[in-house]
């Protein structure tokens, strides 16, 4: 034990050295961060490990931007050093189940939190840089379209291969977009750096999904179904609410936002030593590559039933964070960055509210409901727009949320009970692919329609398009016998469930 704390403080001032030296030398900081990771290799104290994330996190913000994108990509390095590579079941305990279900959520939340931080600042960016409506929307559905090439290719990777490997590339990847936003200098790095944070999330939301599955309390498996559909939107909500309070009071908002998410980033990857891995490796992870929704047999029927309701959430919610700040502006003057974001962060607050207060309703009836409030949402959002009465956005904020929430979380919890632990993430990565596709595709598309058209117009065809998939929705879940004893079927298994669609134990 001396000698841990003996040799722990060396390596911390090894690192404070280089960063106090006021060096610009990107290869004298990577050597630093390099040092500090192969020392966590060799020392398996927790004091010197959150020492040194302690260290690397107030001093990430004191580099010059020309060498963040270096350090930030160098810190991949160091995960690879102090990620278990293997789980050891004898050391795992309920506690650490418990305390890995919340790690793993605090990282779905952040890493979706980055996808939403940029929206309040397209209005900087087209200012700044004279981005046409067409630019701002590309900006938005690149990161959709990243996202979806690595859920339909590794959604299902970490089935084969283990969670915590993906979620490891997942963050590392994620800190490079960060890297690459704060050394945005137009529109070409913007686009980059959304490409590369779109795939880094869609490399881990499946797996972070099945990985809380797994690591749910015994005896509490719905807790994990909860967290999977309200962590979501409390993290869109985040990220948007810090970007714009950011935006507004914080200096140099396009750099300082994501700065402080590459904070957060650094402190979660360190957090997920501690989460057991569960899942060992088998053959068929190469075969999983190949592009496809990998949904198992038992789950398809139901699967196919509940895909509208996912497509008429995610489409009302692509509308609120992709055209709200510009309906803002162009429809009620309103040019105040941080009120975008908290009408962003109302919306999808509410919806990961209602599914924890729904959490004890019978999925099916959550679900119903959920849709009729996805047509009114819809609907107030068209009227708002029309009327120009900003009292109807809250209004639509509100109603809309509560539809975001109840009909994207009611039929996840049925899912959910269908899947056994091995194919937990690709189906979890098909619900989301199908769910990102509904979110992206039409705002690429109304984004090309506003030049001819006009914002408003645009704008009022976008939400009839969400009411009118709403109401199909909603008239299929009332007309199909099928449709229904299915959804009655998960309902009787999620109050029972059965031993193997429940918790796991650690992988040795």
């Amino acid at each position: 034990m001396h000698e841990r704390k003996a040799s722990s403080p060396s390596l911390i001032n090894r690192w404070t050295m280089v960063m106090r030296s006021g060096s610009d030398s990107a290869a004298n900081t990577t050597s630093a961060l390099i040092s500090l990771g192969s020392g966590c290799s060799r020392r398996s104290s927790r004091l010197s490990t959150w020492s040194i994330c302690e260290v690397m996190a107030t001093s990430i913000l004191r580099l010059p931007i020309s060498t963040s994108l270096v350090v930030l990509s160098s810190s991949t390095r160091i995960l690879v050093f102090i990620v278990p590579r293997k789980a050891n079941s004898m050391n795992s305990s309920a506690s650490s189940r418990r305390g890995g279900i919340w790690i793993l959520a605090g990282i779905l939340l952040t890493a979706i939190a980055t996808g939403s931080a940029p929206s309040p600042l397209y209005p900087i960016y087209s200012a700044e840089w004279h981005l046409t409506s067409l630019q701002t929307t590309a900006v938005f559905a690149v990161y959709v379209g990243g996202l979806l090439i690595t859920l339909l290719t590794a959604g299902a990777l970490s089935d084969y291969i283990g969670r915590k490997p993906l979620i490891t590339v997942g963050l590392a990847g994620l800190l490079i977009a960060m890297g690459f936003f704060m050394l945005a200098n137009g529109f070409g790095t913007l686009i980059l750096a959304r490409v590369v944070q779109g795939a880094s999330v869609g490399l881990m939301m499946g797996t972070l999904g099945a990985a809380m599955l797994d690591n749910a309390p015994r005896g509490n498996a719905a807790l994990a179904a909860t967290l999977n559909g309200a962590v979501p939107g409390i993290g869109l909500a985040f990220g948007a609410i810090a970007s714009g309070t950011l935006a507004r009071w914080a200096p140099n908002p396009e750099v300082t936002v994501y700065a402080s998410f590459a904070i957060l980033l650094v402190l979660l990857a360190v957090a997920l030593i501690w989460v057991p891995e569960t899942v060992s490796r088998r053959p068929g992870g190469w075969a999983s590559l190949r592009p496809a929704l990998a949904i198992p047999r038992d789950s398809r029927p139901l699967f196919g039933a509940l895909a509208g309701a996912f497509a008429a959430s995610w489409g009302l919610g692509g509308l609120f964070l992709a055209m709200l700040p510009s309906i803002l502006v162009a429809r009620f003057g309103l040019t105040d960055h941080l009120l975008s974001g908290l009408l962003i962060g109302l919306f999808t607050l509410i919806g990961s509210l209602t599914g924890i207060l729904t959490r004890n309703v019978a999925p099916r009836r959550a679900l119903l409901a959920g849709l009729a409030a996805l047509i009114a949402g819809s609907a107030l959002i068209v009227i708002a727009v029309d009327t120009e009465v900003f009292a109807l956005v809250l209004v639509a904020s509100v109603v809309g949320g509560i539809g975001f929430g109840a009909g994207f979380q009611a039929p996840l919890r049925m899912l959910t009970t269908t899947v056994e632990p091995h194919h937990r993430a690709g189906l979890l990565s098909a619900i989301y692919t199908i769910s990102y596709l509904s979110f992206g595709v039409p705002v690429l598309v109304s984004g090309a329609l506003e030049p001819v058209l006009g914002l408003a117009t645009v704008a009022t065809l976008y939400g009839i398009l969400m009411a009118v998939s709403a109401l199909i929705a909603l008239i299929a879940q009332l007309a199909s016998r099928r449709d229904r004893r299915l959804e009655r079927e998960a309902e009787r298994a999620e109050r029972n469930p059965h031993p193997e669609t429940g918790p796991i134990a650690p992988a040795a």
